[in-house]
């Protein structure tokens, strides 16, 4: 008969692993009722620690495994932030990314045969029940957007960054403001709603144009020639992208055809990552705060493996203003000449 693992005890219990490690420590934190349930299953399911990962274990510092997106900015930023939050904490990080041949199921697999205490996913795309699933073997924090039943949710407010964004570009003049949308996915949902509330929000809400987009380069490229493609009478005057990797795609394509950003459109990105900061670039972008995401992330996941109930956590974002965005243009260029070029 197989060894009866931790995960085997908890799920007799009806309990999350981290429970039943803090029990079999004799940690504060469970009911009596809770220590029961784990002693009887202990007993039932002639579980015994094993003693000799035990010992490692208190030789090392727990991991928090990190599932990333490789070719995602702003998740490098977090995971930086990441790094410094837990220092100091015990805890250590282990980073598993997902790629093209790599999808998130398997960078997570990657981290629970690390037995890493708990898991923080960063833009997590699983579903609520994958979530809950994964939360019954170790404590999980989705960062970047809500958690689900059992895994708890770390992320800025997408409402209020994208109401930053539109206000920004409303204060400025323009009342063609246009979506440059990221798809199906939660946050993509999240920050869409944002722009439709945010332009009711400025009676704005008879121009709401909503421009398939996607999360890269390559999907606001196309998105950009698209806008480009419009007569100039009927064009947005500005752009709020989805996130600043497809800000930068559509601003490109708007310069490709002729069009100066932010002469004739402006553009807002989101995440206020290193591309926005580039001097080539100089993106005015929502920041959803990543030392704040992180610090956050990293107290939830200590109160979880400390055996406490604990709640979502919704940090405030700000905007970055730079040279992208801009008054529209209210007149049309003089004979033979064209709005120059933004940076």
């Amino acid at each position: 008969m197989p060894r009866a693992r931790l995960a085997d005890v908890a799920a007799r219990a009806g309990v999350s692993p981290a429970t039943v490690s803090l029990v079999l420590r004799d940690r504060p934190g469970p009911s009596e009722a809770t220590r029961a349930a784990v002693q009887a299953a202990v007993a039932d399911l002639g579980y015994r620690p094993d003693r000799t990962a035990s010992s490692l274990a208190r030789k090392r510092s727990q991991l928090l495994g990190v599932v990333l997106d490789v070719s995602h900015p702003f998740h490098a930023a977090l995971v930086d932030a990441l790094d410094g939050a837990v220092s100091g904490t015990g805890l250590d990080l282990v980073l598993s990314t997902t790629t093209s041949r790599r999808d998130e199921r398997m960078a997570v697999e990657t981290l629970l045969d690390s037995r890493c205490a708990a898991v923080a996913l960063l833009g997590s795309t699983l579903a609520g029940p994958t979530l809950d699933a994964l939360a019954q073997e170790v404590p999980v924090v989705v960062v970047g957007r809500p958690g689900s039943r059992l895994a708890r949710g770390v992320w800025a407010d997408d409402a209020a960054g994208l109401r930053l964004a539109v206000d920004h570009l409303a204060d400025l003049g323009h009342d063609r403001i246009a979506f440059v949308d990221g798809g199906a996915g939660t946050i993509a949902t999240a920050r869409r709603r944002g722009y439709r509330a945010a332009l009711r929000g400025r009676g704005l809400e008879a121009y709401q144009t909503v421009i398939v987009g996607g999360s890269t380069e390559a999907a606001g490229l196309a998105a950009g020639a698209r806008v480009a493609a419009e007569p100039s009478p009927s064009r947005p005057t500005a752009l709020v992208a989805f996130n600043d990797r497809c800000a930068v795609g559509a601003r490109d394509a708007l310069l490709r055809a002729g069009i100066g950003v932010p002469d004739e459109v402006s553009i807002v990105g989101y995440d206020d990552s290193p591309l926005a900061r580039l001097a080539t670039i100089d993106l005015t972008s929502v920041s959803q705060d990543p030392e704040a995401i992180a610090r956050e992330s990293v107290r939830v996941v200590e109160a979880m493996l400390d055996g406490e109930e604990v709640a979502d956590v919704v940090v405030q974002p700000r905007l970055v203003v730079r040279s992208s965005t801009a008054p529209p243009a209210r007149t049309a260029p003089a004979a033979g000449g064209h709005p120059g070029r933004g940076a």
